[in-house]
């Protein structure tokens, strides 16, 4: 108790006290969230235990077809700030860690591999018809802090996204990628129990 009182000073600690009472009463099976916390579509969403969030967190789903579009597994942390949006499907696995300032989206304004004249850049974003692609993030992911993950993406179980990174093709399991555009850097080998860089 001193430990935790010594990291956050007085106010942390009484706003860290009223984030556990709220999250006890409104979000009893998770760890913590803390507050503010914004959802939307909440009928929509299927959250696992031991959810922990950061402040300003907000997670939208907003379906076609009234089913539930966003699944977020069990022992899942969501540092400050992440924005995950689903129109289709976003699943995310058990044990994973999301850094702040992340944004994830299975949807965009537009398809911009088409001729049609909707997604013309003479009609205005809003007002275009929405194209969407299911987003997988597998067991015991790390996602660094900014990271962004596009429409279509499967990132594989154990896998790294280094900060800043822009996810825009699939990432098999067990790497470490980095970029924008996301590339493969390392990738663990378990015959010597390392990262290997490729």
């Amino acid at each position: 108790m001193i430990a935790i009182f010594k990291r956050y000073g007085i106010c942390g600690f009484i706003k860290l006290c009223i984030d556990l009472i709220r999250t006890r009463i409104f979000y009893y099976n998770a760890r913590l969230i803390r507050w503010p916390f914004y959802i939307r579509g909440r009928s929509f969403i299927k959250i696992g235990d031991y959810f922990t969030t950061g402040v300003g967190v907000r997670l939208d789903a907003f379906p076609f077809d009234k089913r539930v579009v966003l699944r977020i597994g069990d022992n899942v942390q969501l540092n400050d700030y992440v924005h995950i949006s689903a129109i289709y499907d976003v699943t995310i696995g058990n044990d994973v860690l999301i850094a702040s300032r992340v944004f994830i989206s299975d949807h965009n304004h537009g398809g911009f591999n088409t001729n049609e004249q909707v997604n013309s850049p003479i009609v205005p974003p809003v007002q275009r018809p929405l194209s969407f692609k299911a987003v997988y993030i597998a067991d015991k992911v790390w996602l660094g802090e900014g990271v962004c993950i596009l429409p279509g993406v499967m990132i594989g179980e154990g896998s790294v996204v280094g900060a800043g990174s822009v996810v825009t093709h699939n990432i098999p399991a067990n790497c470490v990628v980095a970029g924008a555009p996301a590339r493969i850097i390392r990738r663990y080998d378990f015959t010597t129990n390392e990262w290997r860089r490729t």
